[in-house]
């Protein structure tokens, strides 16, 4: 069943509204939806709603809400990825993975060790990674979509990690603490986690010692050393695991 997200205010006590042009293109050119057909909508807050439609037009779609429930898919806990931004078409892959697995916001680091060679128009790209964080969250029926955030510098990051429950921090020169360690000894589930990915390149020492300077844990995740679009899908998916399962 499709799944599409609407603002609020289009959302009445019996019926939706959906008059965002690209939805109703979807609806009439991709998904072939008629009236009567179920449809699944989401306000990106905190309702889902399972919806017949009404009426089909070029400008606006109607749909009767038949359920109202709480978001079903959502986990209790908030992880904001701050990824080091990669190279080549990386990026895209990491943010369409990490939405599937659950992930609240993505945040672009430009690290010390960033190697992107080319960084063009960043606006344009940040409109990419969204509309494929919304396409994605569509795809896996997520409640929310991921807010893909403004890239920032690492001295930025410092301050903003001041606001989590925890920190969690992979880093290639950690061998002893293992996420699992951490994630098996904390008492209190936390609610906001980050979690911090280098580029290609890595951590420098001195963005290393900042990060730890704040509370941040540093943890390995294996034995081997991860490629940074692998690192932060594989650290997602054992926090979900082990705060969520």
């Amino acid at each position: 069943m499709a799944r599409l997200f609407v603002n609020p205010g289009n959302i009445f006590e019996n019926h939706i509204v959906i008059d965002d042009r690209d939805d109703i293109k979807h609806i009439i050119k991709v998904l072939r939806l008629k009236e009567d057909d179920i449809i699944d909508i989401s306000d990106n807050r905190m309702w889902e709603y399972s919806c017949k439609i009404r009426s089909i037009h070029s400008l606006k779609v109607e749909v009767e809400i038949i359920k109202k429930q709480k978001y079903a898919r959502e986990p209790e806990v908030s992880i904001t990825l701050f990824q080091g931004i990669p190279k080549s078409g990386k990026m895209e892959t990491i943010i369409q993975k990490c939405t599937e697995l659950g992930v609240r916001e993505i945040v672009p680091v430009w690290n010390e060790r960033t190697i992107v060679t080319d960084k063009g128009n960043f606006s344009k790209k940040a409109e990419r990674w969204q509309k494929i964080a919304d396409e994605a969250s569509k795809q896996c029926k997520r409640g929310v979509i991921p807010k893909i955030a403004k890239d920032i510098k690492p001295k930025e990051l410092t301050r903003i990690l001041a606001d989590y429950d925890l920190i969690i921090f992979p880093y290639e020169n950690e061998q002893d603490y293992s996420i699992k360690d951490l994630l098996s000894s904390i008492e209190a589930k936390p609610l906001n986690v980050a979690l911090i990915i280098g580029p290609e390149g890595g951590f420098s020492d001195d963005e290393a010692k900042q990060i730890t300077a704040i509370g941040a844990k540093s943890v390995t995740l294996g034995k081997t050393i991860l490629r940074t679009e692998t690192a932060g899908m594989a650290a997602i998916a054992m926090i979900m695991y082990e705060l969520e399962l």
